[in-house]
């Protein structure tokens, strides 16, 4: 089995070209998410002769009906039906609308065959909960939308969830996470079939990187605890005021009104972390607004977060976040 990619992880070219990369069966049902199947449209099945690039057959298979709702109101139609999948060499699955609901049978039944003919399957977002009901994750690897992650590990505890990457490739299995993290997957799929030149030419038609940097944590909102109590909120936002500098546990316990002990105890039942570990959480939230909105260099930056020294703050930035600060400037900033 091949490793999860993500920052770390380099693909190497294949050098050899496929004459006839085979079929790819787009599924769909209603609610599906149309955006997921405009990714196996644009990247599978526009040719690019020149290049060198067949492109891919692509067939599009409802698992409810000639007739399929997309989310958002869209219909399409389709001739293909689920037997279709059997002759296809990879199968793609858009996100499932639903985390509690279990896929048809037949499909979760043509899935397995497919897996055991040696099928390519890849799925996008929370498309990896129909692999999951199918049981083709289970000892496996894998991951979904950073939202979703702990539905699937409560829900699936035989698979291996990982949180921080864009796509996992665990041979003929590929889970992905949110809706554009599918865009990484299936061009990693193409770089796996045709080699690195040809999925530049790829990802340069679409005017996206061939291989995005880092894993999910950039995109992730850090969550506000709702549940903390009136000191402990106060406290709180007084250490948010002091990010410039070290902050102590005897300080913040201060602040709060209760011993050390107490004061750890409460932090960590009521917020779900150590103050330490919230502290840097916040550090580096406060240094993603100032990349996002202005143009201090990066040893200021640190210098307003509590970091003296600019390669300990870039270290915990990049551990934290995923990606180094000037990466995530250059991603996200405004002005």
């Amino acid at each position: 089995m091949t490793k999860p990619m993500n920052v770390d992880t380099q693909i190497e070219a294949n050098t050899e070209t496929p004459a006839f990369p085979g079929t790819v069966a787009a599924i769909i049902y209603n609610e599906f998410g149309a955006f997921s199947l405009g990714i196996a449209l644009e990247i599978f099945g526009r040719a690019l002769p020149e290049e060198g690039y067949p492109g891919y057959d692509i067939t599009i298979v409802s698992t409810e009906g000639r007739r399929t709702s997309a989310f958002g109101g869209m219909s399409v139609s389709t001739r293909g039906t689920l037997k279709d999948l059997r002759q296809a060499r990879i199968i793609l699955i858009p996100a499932w609308r639903s985390n509690s609901e279990r896929p048809p049978e037949r499909l979760l039944s043509e899935l397995r065959r497919a897996a055991l003919r040696g099928a390519i399957i890849l799925s996008i977002c929370d498309g990896a909960f129909v692999l999951a009901h199918a049981g083709l994750l289970d000892g496996r690897r894998a991951t979904t939308h950073w939202a979703d992650l702990a539905d699937l590990k409560s829900q699936f505890p035989d698979v291996r969830v990982e949180e921080d990457v864009l796509y996992i490739d665990e041979g003929n299995i590929i889970t992905s996470a949110g809706g554009a993290s599918g865009i990484d997957a299936c061009l990693h799929l193409v770089r796996r079939d045709f080699g690195t030149r040809i999925v530049n030419a790829v990802a340069r038609r679409m005017v996206i990187p061939p291989h995005r940097e880092g894993g999910q944590r950039q995109y992730v909102a850090n969550p506000i605890p709702t549940h903390a109590g009136q000191r402990l909120s106060a406290a709180m936002d007084w250490a948010r005021s002091q990010l410039h500098r070290p902050v102590t546990v005897k300080e913040f316990a201060q602040e709060a009104a209760m011993s050390e002990r107490s004061f750890l105890r409460r932090f960590q039942d009521d917020i779900g972390m150590s103050p330490k570990a919230w502290i840097t959480a916040e550090r580096m939230r406060r240094a993603q607004e100032i990349l996002e909105s202005t143009p201090l260099p990066l040893s200021e930056v640190g210098l307003a977060v509590g970091y003296a020294s600019p390669e300990t703050f870039r270290a915990a930035f990049r551990r934290i976040v995923g990606v180094p600060p000037s990466t995530y400037r250059e991603r996200f900033n405004t002005i």
